[in-house]
């Protein structure tokens, strides 16, 4: 059934594009997706013009950011790591608490929280409505003028085009058998196995199933972002957060919602022993508990995790 799944997975999203040398200068958008990327670009989407969609989400760095907690408006910093923005069209949920539940829903909240670029909605569309070029492609694309909801559903159409699947892990997955080494596939195999239980969160062809999990970074003292519990107020999701696609994950450090973690080897480690750092968790899901990895384990897992990654990211090819 994985196996199904993933090729399912690869074949929808083979023919996606990717712009990484975007030219504000381009020519005029022909699709909602083309609007949408320059919108992404656009900083007057920020309280002071300095700050656009990619200045926290890097199309070089699989369209997330290389901080821990990313830089807003006047320098001031955020409350959590901004993840990928990649391979987002068939999630559910969006952000680590899970506020949003479309795309589009998705895009008001950092173009206005007042720690990212702290502009409301409304003065943007002001803004790019005293735009010729933009009320000119709008009205050509939308048949209207920039709205608010015109201007999310471009932003979505275009973070919906942002999908992976030439990884060695996918080339591994086909006929051929091909592309990992034997290390990754031995990783993949302890991956999937009922003894580290990675695959118990990280399912689907991006490696999510959308699920709150609580993996212990929450004690109520040290560490105080409640997560998702912020939104629903139940009790039961203290400390719980959106489980991230491992997709690219390569090249999108650092790891988890507070960007605590710098390397894909602590991030193993963590898991390896999570008592070790976190004795005093709360709500700690049962699936954390320590597993006892070797040397060579760790490795092999770090390297089959790494295969997610597409090729357009592997610095040695490009």
């Amino acid at each position: 059934m994985f196996h199904k799944k993933i090729l399912m997975g690869a074949a929808l999203v083979a023919a996606s594009t990717l712009f990484f040398n975007f030219d504000s200068n381009s020519k005029d958008p022909k699709t909602a997706a083309e609007l949408g990327e320059k919108l992404f670009f656009e900083k007057a989407l920020s309280l002071d013009n300095t700050q656009n969609c990619a200045s926290c989400h890097i199309p070089e760095f699989a369209f997330a950011d290389t901080a821990a907690l990313s830089l807003g408006v006047a320098g001031k910093r955020g409350k959590r790591n901004a993840p990928s923005v990649m391979n987002m069209a068939a999630r559910s949920a969006f952000f680590y608490d899970g506020r949003a539940k479309t795309l589009a829903d998705q895009v008001h909240f950092p173009i206005e929280d007042g720690l990212e670029m702290n502009v409301p909605m409304s003065e943007v569309v002001v803004r790019l409505n005293k735009r010729r070029e933009y009320v000119r492609w709008f009205e050509k694309i939308y048949h209207q003028k920039p709205t608010a909801d015109n201007i999310s559903d471009a932003i979505a159409a275009y973070e919906s085009t942002l999908e992976t699947s030439n990884t060695p892990f996918d080339e591994y997955m086909s006929e051929t058998g091909k592309g990992m080494s034997k290390s990754a596939i031995r990783g993949r195999e302890l991956f999937m196995s009922s003894r580290t239980k990675c695959f118990d969160c990280h399912f689907s062809p991006d490696f999510t199933g959308d699920e709150f999990r609580n993996i212990g970074l929450y004690d109520g003292k040290k560490l105080t972002d409640a997560g998702r519990f912020d939104i629903t107020r139940d009790s039961a999701d203290l400390g719980k957060f959106k489980v991230p696609g491992l997709r690219n994950i390569a090249v999108t450090a650092p790891y988890m919602h507070d960007g605590s973690f710098k390397t894909l080897r602590q991030v193993i480690d963590y898991y390896d022993n999570p008592m070790a750092t976190m004795a005093h968790a709360i709500n700690r899901d049962t699936l954390i508990r320590p597993i006892g990895l070797n040397e060579q384990e760790k490795v092999d897992l770090e390297n089959f995790l790494r295969a997610l990654t597409d090729h357009r990211f592997d610095k040695k090819k490009n």
